[in-house]
């Protein structure tokens, strides 16, 4: 960054800032490795936050199908860290669930709106020599589409009749139709899950994949339907809807109370079941999401202090060429608050201009991982306000000791010194 002639008294802001860039061009190689801790701290906290906001908008929008007034019944469930010595206990001490218990309970709580009954298994899906292996076979009470919000694209869900009767239909997800349906509608047509022949009813709308799993690679049959084939012993789960958010927490109570009255479960012994809300994931995601931003604040906090640290020097060798610079303002009558305000805004353009660049390499990477990976990066404004403004406020706090050097500098020394 060679000799740049300082502005006159009173210089705008605009006229520091155009001095800072034109030190930046005079040395591209200098400029970029002295900025490189600022580029590489702002890359990192950006790209942290927009992976954070990413699947918080995911979670938000597609992982969560319970919705704020929903929650689970299930046999054991594992939120946060996993304890293998915890999941050995609770697979010897939690029985499975039962159809018994889950008419017990529809028939007895009165804190829910609604309460369906499900389970799960993988199955091969055939149809006219295709093949599709890993479908999610879930077999479902009829109502829970209307619990778990499940949006429709063609045809419809089975009917309760349908379910009393154990007929074989299915409502699939949107990668079966593709994969035996790609041109033709669907709805009436039919298929084989493991074997069995289902008359396809209705097709979901597309949910997309998270982390690379599809959503969208189901089928769901009439859950009587699914006894009769493959028995009511293993896999259920209950599914309920509070009257109201506001009648969540009572809901569960409800439901905790009487499956352990119809368990015999004594005051004191733990439950074996688990129950679990939207907001007990969305607090187990936050705890990770916490863990992970506490380690990216780590590692930004080092790289801006480093930047901070080089940029310090770079201007503090700024100063020293720039001495006799500052003699000639002085002897025009320029004040020490001009000259601090000069190296100042030099500073943070400096820091802020390497803001820029990470922000922009974060927004590049933002969109090569959402193109090419299955993580759902999103970058949110605030990521980007903050990465710019923190940048820039290191660059004002480490540019106070060269600024104050230069001010204090002594007009009559000043211009002694070599051009």
């Amino acid at each position: 960054m060679g000799p740049t002639a300082l502005p006159s008294t009173g210089a705008s802001f605009r006229e520091a800032v155009w001095i800072a860039l034109g030190s930046l061009r005079a040395s591209k190689l200098r400029s970029f490795l002295t900025l490189l801790g600022i580029i590489l701290a702002t890359t990192t906290l950006i790209s942290v936050m927009s992976v954070i906001h990413g699947m918080d908008l995911y979670i938000a929008q597609n992982v969560s199908d319970m919705g704020a007034d929903g929650f689970r019944i299930v046999r054991m469930a594992f939120i946060g860290d996993w304890d293998p010595k915890k999941f050995l206990e609770l697979s010897r001490k939690n029985p499975q669930l039962r159809r018994d218990e889950y008419d017990f309970l529809k028939e007895r709580a009165r804190t829910v709106r609604d309460i369906g009954m499900q389970n799960f298994r993988r199955v091969t899906a055939t149809n006219e020599g295709d093949k599709l292996d890993g479908v999610q076979l879930r077999g479902c009470t009829p109502n829970m589409a209307g619990i778990t919000n499940t949006q429709i694209e063609l045809g419809r869900y089975f009917t309760d009749t349908e379910n009393q009767r154990h007929i074989a239909v299915a409502f699939i997800g949107p990668d079966l139709k593709e994969a035996f349906f790609p041109n033709i509608d669907p709805v009436g047509k039919q298929l084989k899950i493991d074997g069995r022949p289902f008359t396809v009813v209705g097709v979901a709308k597309k949910q997309g994949s998270v982390f690379g799993n599809s959503l969208d690679n189901f089928a769901m049959i009439p859950i009587e339907t699914a006894f009769k084939i493959y028995g009511s012993r293993e896999g259920l789960g209950y599914m309920a809807v509070a009257l109201s958010r506001n009648h969540l927490f009572q809901a569960q109570d409800e439901i905790r109370m009487l499956l352990r009255a119809y368990r015999h479960l004594r005051p004191g012994q733990d439950d074996n079941f688990a129950i679990v809300s939207s907001d007990s994931l969305l607090g187990a995601w936050d705890k990770m999401t916490g863990a992970i931003a506490a380690t990216a604040i780590a590692v930004v906090s080092v790289f801006m202090v480093v930047g901070g640290v080089v940029i310090m020097n770079i201007m503090l060798a700024v100063v020293t060429e720039r001495t006799h610079e500052v003699g000639i303002r002085k002897a025009v009558g320029a004040r020490r608050a001009d000259i601090l305000k000069q190296f100042l805004v030099e500073s943070a353009t400096l820091s802020a201009t390497g803001g820029l660049i990470g922000v922009t390499i974060a927004a590049l990477v933002s969109i090569l991982v959402r193109n090419v990976t299955p993580v759902p990066m999103a970058m949110p404004l605030t990521a980007i306000l903050l990465g710019v403004g923190l940048s820039t406020v290191v660059g004002l706090f480490f540019g106070i000791y060269p600024a104050k050097r230069a001010a204090m500098l002594d007009p009559i020394e000043a211009l002694r010194a070599e051009r």
